[in-house]
């Protein structure tokens, strides 16, 4: 992101001005090779740069506007926790802290929701910037704080902001953090003062990440231009609910105007969730077929390109959440666990801590620990003294596209011209020139997201491009419908569900939170439950949210939200434990409002149901390490089904064999040490490769994609080498599926199939011929299989092992991917040999797409236990620190990759038995 900081120039003998200029380049060179220098000797905390970074821990200082002291008690992690007597001061104190530990991180972010990274990285930034400017995240949460939130909420964002402030006045960047002093050889950027809008904002950009099915909107239309709809629904097979159970199955459901009966039957008829292409799909593609694929197709570049807030982009995340009641535990008081899964990230995105009010009273109403974002105040997801939570993301829809018609400054809509709502927004760019934009939106406040993109606004140009706009054209444009572009109250709801004593007060919480819309797990000393919050869209009956919808139909637009009492619950469900791994939120037939057209297809959450029931069937109760345990479950419900036909093919050549031969008594675990996980899920990727890899529309093709590697890296023989560079010269300009539990469903289908189309490959180069069956597909599949690991782990396959493909890599999100080298030797961290894998409960997520490494991961994992929450456990990705050189980077990090969890310090008593550091803040 930021530019070179090593450029030089030469001097000539005999000038001392350039002398100098080059001896004070010297000078930040040899301090760059001081801190390099650092890494590997332990000089660095010796460097002033560095240590000045450090927060104070101990002893006591000064905070300008408390009201009274303040304790904060770190343990021997660096997690704090926070004591004081009113409200204003226990959040004042949280922002202060959470700057101490994690400013920097805190900046990046509230540029990105602005869109201002330009101003801290330079020109590379713009497109971005441009992009979330017409998302416009920063404009929705001024008008949020300014008109939806409550007068408490405000006072606590207020005193928040006072504390970050308090933590910057009179700090220079090197002295808050390693990376402004890296950007200050490039550019003289100085942070601001925080304010309480940069926190609500932070929730936009978490809502974008865990936005629903935008993507598969994008895709469906995409491959209207090579497939029908029977092989679109076949590529989006329904949701199979007789296997997979539902979240709310014993129901109970509001009243709303007769609509519901206490177990689930229904006076309205449910609409399909399964994988179609809709009835918008004919409607908005026979009209505008070329435009909206070439507008479609340009948008994927655009969004590919948006920095992660929280997830990827969108695509293939997941989370875990389940809890146990009373009855079926060892303690007779529920257990709750929790992992949700999100991109990896350094520092992670959660960051732990307690908030405590010495006594809870109306002047200081909270007692409350776990996780939060740095940069919000409050507990998003962990426990009070009397209840506790969980969230995994609910995956209903909430973002439409629009194909929109342009006409002059204007759209069409019913026959009519509408014009454009539009704004100028200035970019400000680090080193260079400002950069002046339109933003353009419809009538009822949706952006134009074409604009963004030069290929997407000549698309069906019909007039010159208006001077006065240069980044806008006219034609056809791709409009964005999405509920968190309305001001909601959100951070209403995280303070309301931090206080919450009882269910009836978390769902009156939970109503409050509106995006994005998440799976909520409760429980409390006697009770567990279930609900759906959320603002959740009503659609005409024209549309069911699947596709790109016509803007120039009045007959596709929302027609308003779904009652939020009329939303699925579930409290003390009869069975007795409720499972939540972003598999569908109740049975199509038993609900009468569209949800989604594209859930998760279950196939965690009813590995989860599976181990629970396996275990209080027999008679058996939880325990809070069982919890643990099943965290880490590393099974593979795609090898259950694949295994027992592959170990029947003849696959003609020992080599072959040999890792065929791996499948037999595999237990279908993944363990990092298992040379069986690692053949099987090379032989699925090739599989999703072959079978539907050039099939695909080529607008959905990932350029350059090689299930082998380069062959100059190869260390087989040559006739080994050759099928490495075949390979190379077959994959190009070819689809790949991501592999994740959809495309285990299509294929579970297609096995029953097996003379499917979809088994055909043509022949390639001197690889196996073509196939016309599942089974030849098969073994082509292993053979190509074990020439890719023969490539990339050696030709001795008792060398072979998942955790040599499957790596984490630990990136800081700025400098720590686009920065310097030496800057990213410093910021970077890992690898970790991983367990688990795509689909599984240990969710170490890769995409077929890209190789076999780690994309996404369980962000955080706890297991809270209501019997005695000082025996709770918790764990984070990486560490409390955001400081590169802290003790506490990534201190949890090697505990996190076996599975080990941490003491979850909660009482007075616990947390001062386990304190390390005590700091007191006084007025």
């Amino acid at each position: 992101m930021p530019p070179n900081t090593t450029a030089t120039t030469g001097d000539k003998p005999g000038k001392s001005g350039r002398k100098k200029g080059r001896k004070a380049r010297l000078v930040v060179l040899v301090l760059v090779l001081a801190l390099i220098a650092g890494v590997a000797y332990g000089a660095y905390w010796s460097i002033s740069t560095v240590r000045a970074s450090f927060p104070q821990t101990k002893g006591s200082l000064t905070l300008h506007g408390l009201s009274g002291p303040v304790d904060v008690k770190r343990d021997g992690n660096g997690i704090p926790q926070i004591y004081a007597s009113s409200d204003a001061d226990l959040f004042m104190a949280q922002g202060y802290v959470q700057a101490q530990d994690r400013f920097y991180e805190m900046d990046v972010r509230r540029h990105m929701t602005s869109g201002r990274l330009s101003e801290m990285f330079g020109k590379g930034q713009v497109k971005n910037d441009e992009f979330l400017r017409t998302l416009g995240w920063d404009r929705v949460a001024k008008k949020e704080y300014d008109t939806e939130l409550s007068a408490s909420t405000k006072k606590y964002l207020q005193a928040y902001a006072a504390g970050v402030n308090a933590y910057l006045q009179g700090k220079d960047g090197k002295d808050i953090s390693l990376e402004y002093a890296a950007l200050s050889f490039t550019n003289d950027y100085k942070p601001a003062k925080w304010t309480p809008v940069d926190s609500v904002s932070w929730l936009k950009a978490m809502a974008w990440d865990l936005r629903g099915n935008m993507q598969d909107e994008i895709d469906r239309a995409l491959m209207t231009s090579r497939l029908d709809a029977k092989q679109i629904a076949q590529l989006y097979p329904a949701y199979p609910y007789s296997r997979n159970k539902a979240i709310v199955q014993e129901g109970q459901y509001s009243q709303v105007a007769g609509a519901f009966q206490q177990n689930g039957s229904s006076s309205g008829s449910g609409t399909s969730t399964s994988g179609t292409t809709g009835s918008s799909t004919s409607s908005s593609t026979s009209s505008s077929g070329s435009a909206l694929n070439s507008q479609l197709a340009g948008l994927y570049k655009v969004l590919d390109n948006v920095p992660t807030a929280v997830g990827v982009n969108g695509q293939g995340i997941g989370s875990n959440s389940w809890v146990v009641a009373g009855s079926h535990t060892i303690t007779g008081h529920p257990l709750l666990a929790n992992d949700p899964h999100l991109s990896a990230s350094l520092p992670s995105v959660w960051y732990q801590m307690g908030l405590h009010c010495r006594t809870v009273s109306s002047k200081c109403q909270y007692d409350v620990t776990g996780y939060t974002f740095a940069g919000m105040p409050g507990v998003v997801i962990g426990h009070n003294q009397d209840i506790a939570w969980g969230m995994t993301n609910s995956g209903v829809d909430v973002t439409d596209l629009y194909l929109e018609k342009l006409s002059g400054d204007g759209y069409l809509y019913d026959g009519a011209t509408k014009a454009f709502k539009s704004r100028e927004e200035t970019i400000k760019v680090a080193g260079g020139k400002s950069k002046t934009i339109v933003v353009r939106q419809t009538a009822d406040g949706m952006p134009l997201l074409s604009d963004r993109d030069d290929e997407l606004v000549n698309v069906g140009t019909k007039a010159t491009v208006d001077t006065a706009a240069p980044d806008r054209g006219d034609g056809y444009g791709v409009a964005l419908r999405w509920t968190a572009l309305d001001p909601g109250t959100t951070m209403d709801a995280v303070f309301a569900m931090d206080r919450a004593s009882n269910w009836s007060e978390f769902r009156s919480a939970a109503a409050k939170f509106d995006v994005p819309s998440q799976n909520l797990i409760y429980a409390d000393k006697d009770n567990i439950g279930y609900t759906l919050p959320g603002k959740i869209p009503t659609r005409a009956k024209k549309d069911d949210g699947s596709i790109p919808a016509p803007g120039w139909d009045s007959g596709y637009k929302w027609t308003g939200y779904i009652p939020k009492a009329a939303l699925p619950y579930e409290y003390n469900p009869e069975r007795g434990y409720i499972v939540t791994a972003n598999q569908a939120v109740i049975d199509q037939d038993k609900y009468p409002y569209t949800l989604t057209t594209d859930w998760g297809y279950g196939t965690r959450s009813q590995r989860i149901t599976d181990l629970i029931e396996s275990k209080i069937k027999g008679g058996g109760k939880m325990s809070t390490d069982d919890m643990r345990q099943m965290q880490l479950d590393n099974s593979s419900e795609i090898a259950k089904l694949l295994v027992p036909t592959l170990l029947k093919i003849d696959v003609g050549d020992k080599d072959v064999q040999q890792a065929q031969e791996l499948l037999e008594g595999w237990d279908y675990t993944q363990d990092a040490d298992s040379a069986a996980a690692a053949y099987f899920n090379a032989v699925w990727r090739n599989v999703l490769k072959l079978a539907f890899g050039n099939k695909l529309p080529k607008e959905l093709r990932v350029k350059g994609q090689c299930l082998w590697v380069d062959p100059a890296s190869t260390t087989g023989p040559a006739d080994d080498t050759q099928k490495v560079r075949e390979c190379g010269q077959r994959d190009a300009d070819q689809a790949q599926p991501d592999g994740g539990d959809r495309w285990f469903e299509v294929v579970r289908k297609l096995m029953n199939d097996p003379k499917s189309e979809w088994w055909t490959t043509p022949k390639t180069g001197t690889r196996p011929g073509a196939t016309d069956n599942r089974d030849d597909l098969f073994k082509r599949a292993m053979i190509d299989a074990r020439w890719e690991l023969t490539a990339k782990l050696g030709k001795d396959i008792d060398t072979w092992s998942w955790g040599r493909l499957h790596r984490l890599f630990l990136k800081n999100q700025t400098l720590g991917t686009d920065g310097p080298g030496f800057l990213q030797y410093i910021l970077n961290r890992g690898p970790w040999k991983l367990s688990g894998g795509e689909a599984t409960v240990n969710a170490s997520g890769w995409n077929a797409a890209g190789g076999y490494g780690v994309v996404w991961v369980p962000s955080m994992r706890m297991v809270v236990n209501l019997g005695d929450l000082d025996k709770s456990k918790w764990i984070n990705l990486t560490g409390a620190s955001g400081h590169a050189y802290s003790a506490h980077y990534v201190d949890q990090t090697g505990k996190w990759a076996k599975g080990e969890l941490l003491d979850w310090n909660f009482s007075p008593q616990s947390v001062d038995k386990n304190t390390s550091d005590s700091l007191v803040l006084k007025p």
